[in-house]
């Protein structure tokens, strides 16, 4: 491999030499990467707008006889688990709701966790993945905030921020300020409405979604391992790379969804794709 002349990163275990790597170049990468764990971004990683990305089903064939174990981690709050996993099985992508993680499953588990009751600013059908949490109207311990479309009414919006006054946290499933509908077109998410709330109550939301290190922490759990032992494979630098970076874990960039060449990258990838077709190649396996 030629010097390219790019600036080093950190010595990582993965290798004896820091590898150099600069946004907008072709990807590549020095050595065989090992690890014990993956958490696999959805949208933009394993499929687009125009279907499922080439060779991602192999590629998590190929994890699958290598036994590596890994979850499919996403921000996605207008669809419960149950629903992604059909899409998935659709796309040709074989997933079971208990290798999704999503920060529906992350909040739940933690208003269980403090016996927190809540008032959701949700689609009705992502309800179903807060099992044993109390939804209520009256007097709720938080508001729980997701995508909820064109349900972010006047009167919705202005209930929730009754609750917030009289004493409820604000928690958020998603800061995401757009999302991209099938057509392309760009749709507000539910971040705008986060800040609205934010701004008129005075509180400052708690995330649960990525970047959140929380979120990150939780999907690890799920897997029983360290962070230094796994890798956040994404195609968004702020969500995917920079959460799993300040989360402790190794991060790998994949050229595709939402990644634009030249882009100032928050936090530098450990390696470089042009697409999660190349993860068996360099994970060795």
């Amino acid at each position: 491999m030629p010097d390219r002349g790019a600036p080093a990163f950190r010595d990582a275990s993965w290798g004896s030499s820091p590898r150099p790597w600069a946004p907008g170049r072709p990807s590549y990468y020095y050595w065989p990467v090992r690890i014990e764990g993956l958490l696999i971004d959805l949208d933009g990683t394993l499929y687009t707008n125009d279907g499922p990305i080439e060779g991602a089903r192999k590629a998590l064939e190929r994890l699958d006889r290598a036994s590596i174990s890994y979850r499919f981690v996403t921000n996605a709050t207008h669809r419960p688990r149950r629903e992604l996993a059909a899409q998935l099985e659709t796309l040709g992508i074989p997933a079971g709701e208990d290798r999704i993680f999503t920060p529906a499953t992350a909040v739940a588990e933690k208003l269980r966790a403090e016996g927190l009751s809540c008032f959701p600013l949700l689609e009705d059908a992502l309800l179903e993945d807060l099992e044993g949490v109390r939804i209520t109207g009256d007097s709720p311990g938080c508001v729980l905030v997701g995508n909820l479309g064109e349900g972010f009414t006047y009167g919705r919006l202005d209930t929730a921020f009754r609750h917030l006054m009289a004493g409820a946290d604000l928690i958020a499933l998603s800061t995401n300020r757009y999302w991209q509908r099938a057509g392309g077109e760009l749709s507000l998410d539910a971040g705008p409405f986060v800040a609205a709330l934010e701004y008129a109550s005075g509180k400052r939301a708690i995330g649960v979604g990525k970047p959140e290190r929380a979120f990150f922490e939780l999907a690890l759990r799920t897997l029983g391992l360290p962070p230094g032992a796994v890798a956040m494979v994404g195609d968004d630098p702020e969500l995917d790379i920079g959460g799993a970076r300040a989360a402790g874990l190794l991060a790998i960039l994949v050229e595709t969804g939402r990644y634009r060449p030249g882009t100032t990258l928050p936090a530098r990838p450990d390696l470089v794709l042009e697409s999660v077709a190349r993860l068996p190649e360099a994970l060795d396996i």
